[in-house]
């Protein structure tokens, strides 16, 4: 008898599971019969990059009416995807449904203009103002009870004025950054369990302060002295402070690498520190060409967000380490941005601006909202897995790269190239015309910090 070989494949390999899914095809994979490979490849890296662009639609809305006055703070739950809080210059504070993008209760806490909010570790958050007052809210009432009927827990007051609010990652403690004292509090005292004045021999004003996710008693803080500090809640006394060119508007811990914090700068920068070495920042984030207000890690630890005077927000991605933005984001009608937050899943970015309006952005702009189908999944997946192979070529990178940026900030980011070969231009000059050692170059993470303070 002869025994003959046949080809043989199961149904699910040839068969659809429905009508609307392509027929499979077998081919042979073999680089001999597909010469034309590599540039057909590259010509669809070119197309998925245009198409990346096309898609490109960041904005998904604004939050209700948003508020009556400029949007100074937002705080997001550690805890949970929906409870979204902002806060404004004229003392209110509004609880915000995300999937709805309505206003779920609006409260009148404060007097004054709020400093600070913060969400607890159980259903309740904080506000501090500058008229002096830090007051504990339930999250319950606030969403069931009308604004009349809203009445905080708790009351707290100073001679001063706050500055700065952070709650503790685990334990129910919280710390405040007051004109006088960095203070830290029990929701069951009424006086501060710890007072911090004349931090480093200095009397400037604290006016940003941070728990450490994963070292409890660790705390970084920002003062109006330009300096950047780390102290420890347990011995009570000073660790590191290095003083930077200009002041440091906002501070936020990495969440996933608890060693390294960013720090949003007055001199239109963001920058990253490793707490082992503050002598130098770890890698300096440009594009703004205004004052950087505020700054948000995303939940991964691998990309933060950056809200700037200039009007614009921009997403810088750790992996590239290239100090450039991966997304810009701006509208006609959004001013100045005071406060940006990531969302805990990684899909969207909150921001808030001096036109009283709340934006909801999409952390990934061409990404689409709602559910995939499987071949638009896969469809997805095949073209970032192109343009990620081609990214280096100049046509793809030119093309995924494009951003469409106002006039002004084109012109203010092409003056201040200018400046910068002026300058530099002119240290090259010094050092070429003067005594052997009298100048020297100095690479520019250098020359961010101007000194440490023991």
């Amino acid at each position: 008898k002869m025994k003959v070989k046949a080809l043989s494949r199961s149904q699910a390999s040839t068969q659809r599971e429905c009508s609307g899914d392509l027929r499979h095809h077998h081919r042979n994979l073999d680089p001999a019969y597909h010469p034309l490979q590599r540039p057909r490849e590259y010509t669809r890296a070119v197309n998925a990059a245009k198409i990346n662009r096309m898609f490109a639609q960041p904005l998904v809305g604004n939050l209700g009416q948003g508020h009556q006055d400029a949007v100074t703070h937002t705080a997001i739950s550690r805890k949970s995807l929906l409870p979204l809080l902002s806060a404004s210059t004229d003392g209110t504070l509004r609880l915000w449904d995300l999937p709805t993008r309505s206003c779920v209760s609006s409260i009148n806490a404060h007097k004054m203009a709020i400093k600070g909010v913060v969400f607890g570790l159980d259903d309740d958050f904080y506000s501090c103002s500058s008229d002096g007052t830090l007051r504990k809210w339930s999250l319950g009432d606030s969403m069931s009870r009308s604004a009349e009927q809203v009445k905080p827990d708790d009351t707290w007051q100073i001679p001063g004025s706050f500055c700065s609010i952070d709650h503790h990652w685990t334990e129910h403690q919280f710390i405040t950054a007051s004109d006088s004292s960095v203070q830290l509090w029990s929701p069951e005292r009424s006086t501060p369990i710890q007072s911090y004045s004349n931090l480093w021999g200095s009397d400037d004003t604290v006016h940003v302060v941070r728990f450490n996710p994963a070292e409890p008693h660790l705390v970084a803080n920002c003062s109006m002295d330009r300096g950047i500090g780390l102290h420890d809640l347990r011995a009570g006394s000073e660790m590191k402070k290095m003083i930077l060119r200009m002041r440091s508007n906002d501070l936020q811990w990495n969440p996933m690498e608890p060693l390294n914090f960013a720090v949003a700068n007055e001199d239109y920068q963001a920058y990253t520190f490793d707490m082992r070495k503050l002598d130098r920042p770890s890698q300096i984030y440009k594009g703004h060409t205004s004052a950087v207000m505020s700054l948000s890690w995303a939940p991964t630890g691998r990309e933060f967000v950056t809200g700037s005077y200039d009007r614009t927000i921009r997403v810088f991605n750790l992996v590239h380490r290239n100090g450039f933005a991966r997304e810009i984001y701006h509208t006609k009608r959004m001013q100045r941005v005071f406060t940006v937050s990531c969302t805990m899943d990684n899909a969207f970015i909150v921001s808030g601006s001096d036109d009283t309006n709340l934006r909801l952005w999409k952390a990934r702009a061409s990404e689409k909202l709602g559910q995939l189908t499987p071949r638009e999944e896969s469809a997805m997946q095949y073209r970032d897995a192109l343009i990620k192979k081609y990214q280096h070529l100049p046509e793809v990178k030119r093309i995924y790269r494009s951003r469409k940026i106002p006039k002004v900030i084109q012109k203010q980011t092409a003056q201040a190239i200018i400046q910068k070969e002026s300058a530099e231009r002119k240290q090259a000059n010094r050092i070429k015309h003067s005594k052997p050692g009298s100048y020297k170059f100095e690479s520019e993470r250098v020359r961010v910090v101007n000194k440490e303070v023991k």
